[in-house]
């Protein structure tokens, strides 16, 4: 495998995207992240904003325009988030802010953590793109980034996209998917 410190940048992101034909499919199992490019955001949220749908330029972030420039090219994205109930603060805070992803044509859904006791799964969050190609995503204990690893192994790519599979089968649209 392949390990980088720190996420990759957008413009990594970018590219990576940008190579994607098929798929690009995203698994999160932990109930708290504390990502430092969020927090002018998450702050802003507990102080009570909240994006309004209708006000798309308040709301829309380079990260949106690359979800749909993906999907408009035929990439099917989506993302699958593990969560304990009842939900933390912060799995609020994503709820809230998920209409956005829909908007830009990804699919999310959403598994509450008792319902995916019975499934195998890596033990870290992570991305698959066209199926081929894995990016673990490794936070420390309060939620930092800790760096990420790439590989391409057919195993692992394999367990990746069936244990992403299994979760989607199981969980609930956002549409659908109610935090309390």
């Amino acid at each position: 495998m392949e390990w980088t410190a720190g996420p990759p940048t957008f413009e990594q992101w970018t590219q990576m995207f940008r190579e994607c034909t098929r798929s690009a499919v995203h698994l999160e199992m932990r109930d708290t992240y504390w990502v430092s490019s969020e927090d002018a955001l998450f702050n802003a949220w507990k102080a009570g904003h909240r994006d309004d749908p209708e006000d798309r330029a308040s709301w829309w972030r380079p990260w949106l325009g690359l979800v749909e420039e993906a999907v408009s090219r035929g990439v099917e994205v989506r993302r699958a988030r593990i969560v304990s109930e009842p939900v933390t603060e912060y799995i609020r805070f994503e709820y809230d802010m998920t209409f956005t992803n829909v908007l830009a044509g990804e699919q999310v859904r959403w598994l509450p953590r008792r319902k995916a006791a019975p499934l195998a799964l890596p033990g870290c969050d992570f991305w698959l793109l066209d199926g081929e190609r894995v990016m673990f995503n490794h936070f420390n204990g309060v939620g930092d980034w800790a760096g990420v690893e790439w590989t391409k192994d057919p195993e692992i790519t394999d367990l990746c996209s069936s244990a992403f599979d299994a979760v989607w089968h199981l969980a609930t649209a956002h549409e659908e998917y109610r935090t309390a």
